[in-house]
C-alpha cells in the first residue's frame, strides 16, 4: 500500500471521528482557536479548514448554540452543546462504545491470528 492510499484510509477512519470529538469536547465553552487546541492537546490533530466548517455544520444543525463574548481584549464567538447536542452525543458515546467493543474483539483475533 502507497503512502497516498494510506493517508486516504486514515483520513477516512478519522472523519466519524471528529464528529465526537468536537461535541465531546464542546460540553464547556469554547471558540475556535481553543477548540482546536484542545483536540490537539488530545492527540487530535485538526486543521482549521476542518474545524470551522464542522462547527458550522453543527451550529446550523442545532446540536450547537454559540454567542459572542468578549475575551482577551477581543469579541469571540463562543460554541457548546445544545440540549440537543448533549442527546446526540450521548447516543454516540454509547455506539462509540459499542463500536470500539466490537473492534477491539476483532482486532484481537487478527493479532492472535497473526502470531
Amino acid at each position: 500500500m502507497t503512502t497516498a492510499q494510506l493517508d486516504k484510509m486514515r483520513l477516512e477512519l478519522r472523519r466519524g471521528v471528529l464528529v465526537l470529538a468536537v461535541l465531546a469536547s464542546l460540553k464547556q465553552p469554547h471558540y475556535g482557536y481553543s477548540l482546536r487546541k484542545q483536540l490537539q492537546d488530545g492527540g487530535i490533530d485538526i486543521d482549521e479548514g476542518t474545524l470551522y466548517p464542522l462547527i458550522r455544520r453543527l451550529a446550523e444543525q442545532e446540536l450547537l448554540s454559540s454567542e459572542w463574548q468578549q475575551g482577551e481584549g477581543r469579541e469571540r464567538r463562543y460554541y457548546q452543546l445544545s440540549e440537543l447536542g448533549a442527546q446526540l452525543l450521548s447516543q454516540l458515546t454509547d455506539e462509540w462504545q459499542h463500536l470500539n467493543g466490537a473492534l477491539g474483539s476483532l482486532l484481537g483475533t487478527a493479532t492472535q491470528e497473526r502470531q
